[in-house]
């Protein structure tokens, strides 16, 4: 069963590619079949298997030579990663169910953002319901959890944001600092969600990790790609995964 539930997290994690490429663009993801980005030529099914396919053709498109986007095997692995890591934690039940909808829906939230640094409404929703299906706890502990850390955050994403667009833009002369904000609209369900799940203080613990994690990359489109914006979604995500699965603020305790 731990096989079948990785190769099962393949398999999705080929359809959540799908989802990432298609949602943004309002594009069915049913029909029409798979096709090369860049020649739009039909990839045959034999081409199309997780992981495997990317080696065989050694990450290029049969037909045009195209490179394909590394994100497809990274999202099939880690897609696969996290089926077996919750087969693991729940077994066949319907906890297993209702965390794979949760987890397979951040996956698309996190590349989505990663390329667009907006994401679909829908998606959070989604993410937000899930996250008390999911819970451990009461649903009324869960609520009052969810409500203190959107809530503070949202405080918080004010402070630094008026710091951001009116001291830090004035002291560096920065017109654009004007446009920017602290934290995304899209962020605070997730952290809505992480509350939800985790609670105190495992919320807090999710959300410095997440802070670690970015850091590296934010520096780096900051220096290399003059992006001053870092999508935040993936890394609230992979702070949330590593707590869930490791439980780090027990070092703490």
């Amino acid at each position: 069963m731990e096989v079948f539930s990785f190769i099962f997290g393949l398999l999705i994690g080929s359809f959540l590619n799908v989802l990432i490429y298609r949602l943004p663009i309002k594009k069915s993801f049913i029909t029409p079949r798979s096709r090369c980005t860049n020649c739009n030529k039909l990839i045959p099914w034999y081409l199309n298997i997780p992981i495997f396919s990317y080696i065989y053709l050694k990450g290029n498109c049969k037909e045009c030579g195209e490179k394909i986007s590394l994100q497809y095997p990274i999202v099939e692995f880690l897609t696969a990663l996290l089926t077996l890591g919750l087969y693991l934690k729940f077994g066949l039940s319907y906890e297993l169910l209702f965390s794979m909808v949760f987890f397979y829906t951040l996956i698309v939230l996190s590349f989505i953002d990663f390329k667009y640094k907006a994401v679909p409404d829908y998606l959070l929703l989604i993410a937000l319901i899930f996250s008390f299906v999911i819970t451990q706890k009461d649903l009324f502990y869960a609520l009052k959890d969810a409500f203190i850390i959107s809530g503070a955050f949202i405080l918080l994403n004010f402070v630094i944001t008026f710091y951001i667009q009116n001291i830090k833009s004035r002291i560096l002369k920065d017109e654009s600092l004007k446009q920017q904000e602290a934290l995304g609209e899209g962020d605070i369900p997730i952290l809505a969600s992480i509350g939800a799940i985790l609670g105190f203080p495992e919320t807090f613990v999710a959300i410095f990790l997440s802070s670690l994690f970015a850091i590296i990359p934010s520096i780096y489109f900051q220096i290399k790609k003059k992006d001053i914006q870092t999508p935040f979604i993936p890394y609230l995500s992979l702070g949330l995964i590593v707590e869930y699965f490791f439980n780090i603020s027990k070092v703490f305790n």
